[in-house]
């Protein structure tokens, strides 16, 4: 499946590394924070190279919804509760400014990315107090929010708390155009060049690369979704959790401005310009990765509820799916990764990654020059979190150990790989094995070991996207066995059979 910010953007093309590079930075990760952190520091005097395992923009970041905004849903009341006011403020502020850096950019090299200022709305169809205070919460941080009654937003809705002056965008376009404002500042950029490992050593460190070339810099800085392999163990203190999207042409015009639901199912919309005025974004379905199999439904579910808020029978023209990482404390980690001097992270984004990931950009560009920044202390990458955090850590590593355990157990199909039909795949025991098998449209078989080359976790087979994807931390990987996303860094061994 391909997102219709992929589909409808000329991405340029760079080649692979060949030889050993050096560098003051080597940023791991082409997406939307690898893309912003690489041209803040080539335009801060550092020179950079930016290795990305396959296309720029094509993974989570050129599958978002494209909304830049410091609305995150009902976050405000939360952190307010949780981390006090000044915290509260200075992710208010950051995300804000992320806003307007983000159009800045785009005016500033010429980026022509649908870019719009609009206000986004978080609603309910029967919590106006929650509502209600999120916006009293937010105005009261500085934000440019204020609560609606009955707002003319599409959906139902009882009430809202509106953010004026937010950013939507062709997030795929936008990244194209930041890649070519890297290149002109004399950024290098590397595709299908996978790193597999970071050391640091005392002048600095060395990525190392899958087909063998060498980077060699004073920092790295991994904008991977999450750090591969062990890095830091955020993988032990993020959980990964995909949602699904798909783009409809309505029977009337899109309504204005951005929108997500507070009550579940959580339902996230925006006009889309490309498929005219009644265009719209629709995304939803979140689950963790790996959890659920039959993602088909979750499209059809996204469908359902098109057609009966607008009283049609949608028919997509594009779907596709996401995933990003959670916290247990509603911040992402940005910054020095835990025990490490030169090389740092940036994670968490809680599918908000558009102004947070503009704000972790600018946090390691001033980590890296020296200077202080004043969100840093409050993204730290190496903080345990309150106490709440720490029982969220415990429970989600209990989960992720009870699957480790269960493994394939309740997955496995009855019946053979010989049943199984075009366009299908699944568990099955082949030859005394438990096999990942999936039948092309050509016809062709693919088995692969079914199990998590990060730290051995069952995998779980995502019907929609035909991918194999690990409930435990987030990894995903093609019928085949290649890696789509990490933190894994090798592909699945194929079964022959």
């Amino acid at each position: 499946m391909t997102s219709v910010w992929t589909a409808t953007a000329q991405l340029p093309q760079y080649d692979a590394l060949r030889a050993d590079a050096r560098a003051d930075v080597v940023v791991i990760g082409g997406g939307w924070i690898g893309l912003t952190t690489a041209l803040l520091l080539a335009e801060d005097g550092a020179s950079v190279v930016l290795v990305e395992a396959g296309r720029l923009a094509t993974r989570t970041s050129g599958n978002t919804t494209g909304k830049v905004t410091s609305q995150h849903s009902a976050i405000y009341a939360d952190l307010l509760d949780r981390h006090g006011p000044t915290k509260a403020r200075l992710y208010a502020d950051a995300n804000q400014a992320a806003v307007d850096q983000v159009d800045e950019l785009a005016q500033r090299h010429g980026i022509d990315c649908e870019l719009i200022r609009t206000p986004a709305f978080v609603y309910s169809a029967e919590d106006d107090k929650t509502v209600r205070r999120e916006a009293e919460v937010a105005a009261s941080l500085g934000l440019p929010a204020r609560f609606v009654q009955n707002p003319q937003i599409g959906p139902a809705a009882v009430a809202a708390a509106r953010f004026d002056d937010q950013v939507q965008l062709h997030p795929a376009r936008y990244l194209g155009g930041v890649a070519d404002a890297l290149t002109r500042a004399g950024g290098r950029i590397f595709e299908n060049t996978r790193a597999v490992g970071v050391d640091e050593k005392s002048e600095g460190v060395e990525v190392q690369t899958e087909d063998g070339p060498i980077v060699r810099a004073d920092h790295a800085v991994l904008t991977t979704l999450l750090p591969f392999g062990l890095t830091g163990a955020f993988f032990a203190r993020t959980r990964p959790n995909q949602s699904h999207g798909i783009a409809v042409r309505l029977p009337v015009e899109a309504p204005v401005g951005m929108a997500i639901s507070l009550d579940s199912p959580v339902r996230s919309t925006r006009p889309w310009p490309g498929g005219g005025p009644n265009g719209l974004i629709v995304v939803g379905g979140d689950h963790e990765v790996g959890s659920v199999e039959d993602t088909a439904a979750i499209y059809q579910s996204l469908i359902d509820w098109v057609g009966s808020t607008w009283n049609f029978h949608p028919e997509p023209e594009y779907r596709w799916s996401a995933h990003d990482y959670s916290t247990p404390d509603l911040l992402p980690y940005v910054g020095r990764s835990s025990g490490s001097k030169a090389t740092f992270v940036a994670t968490g984004m809680r599918k908000w990654g558009l102004s947070n990931g503009t704000v972790a950009a600018g946090i390691i560009r001033d980590l890296v020059a020296g200077r202080d920044n004043p969100a840093a202390d409050l993204y730290d990458a190496g903080r345990i979190g309150d106490v709440h955090a720490v029982a969220k850590l415990v429970k989600d590593n209990l989960k992720v150990g009870k699957d480790f355990t269960t493994g394939h157990l309740s997955r496995v199909l009855h019946g053979g790989v010989d049943h199984l039909e075009v366009g299908q795949g699944g568990l099955f025991t082949l030859g005394g094995k438990t096999v990942g098998a999936y039948r092309d449209p050509d016809g062709k078989l693919h088995t692969v070991n079914p199990t998590c080359t990060h730290v051995g976790c069952a995998l779980a087979w995502n019907n929609a996207d035909t991918t194999w994807d690990c409930n435990c931390h987030g990894s995903r990987f093609s019928p085949d066995g290649e890696v789509l996303d990490g933190p894994a860094t090798k592909p699945l061994d194929r079964h022959t059979p």
